[in-house]
């Protein structure tokens, strides 16, 4: 688990901010100062306050999940989400007469969060990096966050739960199957709109890959009606998010989500932390820092999401 010497608010004072960038900058005595922030697992330290709000905001540019999702951040050691499971609904009552009390014994399913670690590591000229006009505060954070931002999606998609969070294709914990089919055709994609239920359709989109996407560009109806509407790019309106990390059209793949992705919740388990190395890479004339993000991620609703399974041999 993670562990920090003293909880955050001491990487908020301008002492901790000022040597945390001299210590970016190679300057190793300023680490003796940054004890209270370090990360005893990683041996990293984490970004002062100020600087860790900027990466947020760019990780958040960055990382689609981040924007469609839920965030949760739960830094504390130990923690479950607790998911709403009945479908009780309010009832009209006559005056006087008794009020209706739901017995739903599954009223919650309980699922517990994980904190995967996930590493970045890049490298800069020294040259840059000793440079007093050098923006080093917002260059790492823009690297880090595209960084992260990218293994974060890939995750969030694939990932099986195994030392990573559990994306929305795992087979046994993500989203519904709503449709299997040998080829997607056009009553296809009705079908899997219709999959879901009216309340998550509400604020669904679609999920898909360019080649995907480019497919269903190209699907009429019987009278000649496009499937997509290229005015606002939506799909009986809703719209379409592109993602390098969904599938192609393949045997065995779920190349279309559909649904609504606020059920998927992406929980920060500590901020990014962050170490330079100077003397690994000093014969280069550089130096490599390394970041460390701890969080998790799953549906915990998994009839929100629906997908479409390429599946040609269960096809007769």
């Amino acid at each position: 688990m993670i562990a920090y010497t003293e909880r955050l608010p001491y990487t908020g004072s301008p002492e901790y901010d000022k040597h945390f960038w001299n210590a970016m900058r190679g300057n190793d005595s300023s680490y003796a100062e940054l004890s209270k922030g370090r990360n005893i697992e990683t041996g990293t330290y984490a970004m002062p306050n100020t600087a860790n709000n900027k990466y947020m905001a760019a990780l958040q540019k960055e990382s689609l999940f981040r924007n469609i999702g839920t965030l949760i951040k739960a830094y504390d050691f130990g923690y479950r989400i607790f998911a709403k499971n009945s479908n009780d609904l309010a009832q009209w009552v006559p005056e006087s007469d008794v009020i209706p009390i739901y017995e739903g014994i599954d009223d919650f399913t309980i699922s517990t969060v994980d904190s995967w670690k996930l590493a970045a590591f890049v490298k800069m000229d020294e040259a840059f990096v000793r440079d007093a006009g050098f923006d080093i505060e917002n260059y790492l954070i823009n690297r880090f966050a595209k960084n992260f931002g990218r293994a974060e999606d890939n995750a969030f998609i694939n990932g099986t739960g195994i030392q990573m969070p559990t994306g929305i294709l795992d087979a046994t914990n993500g989203a519904d199957v709503g449709i299997a089919t040998a080829e997607i055709t056009y009553d296809d994609v009705i079908s899997l709109y219709f999959s879901v239920k009216p309340e998550y359709r509400r604020n669904a989109v679609w999920l898909m890959n360019d080649e995907t996407a480019l497919a269903l560009r190209t699907l009429k109806d019987s009278a000649g009606n496009y499937l997509w509407r290229n005015s606002d790019d939506t799909i009986l309106g809703k719209r379409v998010i592109i993602s390098e990390y969904m599938p192609n059209t393949e045997s065995d793949s779920k190349p279309i989500a559909f649904g609504d992705f606020s059920y998927y919740w992406v929980i920060g388990r500590s901020p990014v932390s962050v170490k330079a190395l100077s003397e690994k890479f000093a014969l280069h004339d550089q130096i490599g820092y390394l970041a460390f993000e701890f969080l998790d991620g799953k549906l915990i609703r998994h009839e929100a999401v629906k997908v479409i399974q390429i599946n040609t041999e269960a096809i007769g």
